[in-house]
């Protein structure tokens, strides 16, 4: 073996270091993972307060849906941001930096959604319905999703 051999053989042995250290094995855990993204988008299709659904208060459309009040809706956006959209993304690149992103996301996510049944149980008087299934659901996924990146995000070797 000659020494432009060795250099050419280190450079490529680097390369695949550099790019190892960048992405995450999800194992059985992107299972686990990948069916809390989806009782989230069931979650969606189901009321969130009245006959509203997910859907309904994050576009703001129907008559329970537009007095959801804002914390509703903002937790109906980042959940879909987080939960669905860079949990999507992070289990197809599997990014290290992007584990870190679901995780945060996903706390914050987590107590919006915290807020957001609290609202619909105490500011929203006894004439407005109370939190949906779905919103509970939603609730529920988020906070699975919040463990289960943080889980991967600290796992790293």
């Amino acid at each position: 073996m000659t020494e432009d051999d060795e250099t050419g053989l280190r450079r490529e042995i680097d390369a695949v270091e550099r790019k190892m250290s960048r992405t995450v094995d999800l194992g059985a855990r992107a299972v686990v993972i990948s069916v809390a993204v989806f009782v989230l988008i069931i979650g969606y299709l189901l009321p969130w307060m009245g006959s509203a659904s997910g859907w309904e208060v994050l576009l703001h459309q129907g008559d329970a849906a537009g007095k959801a009040g804002m914390v509703p809706r903002l937790f109906a956006a980042t959940s879909l941001a987080f939960g669905v959209g860079a949990s999507a993304l992070a289990l197809i690149t599997r990014r290290w930096g992007l584990t870190w992103v679901c995780a945060l996301g996903s706390w914050f996510a987590s107590v919006d959604g915290l807020l957001a049944i609290w609202t619909r149980q105490s500011s929203a008087g006894l004439a407005s319905p109370g939190p949906g299934i779905g919103l509970i659901i939603s609730e529920i996924a988020m906070v699975t999703l919040g463990v289960l990146w943080f889980r991967t995000a600290w796992s790293r070797d």
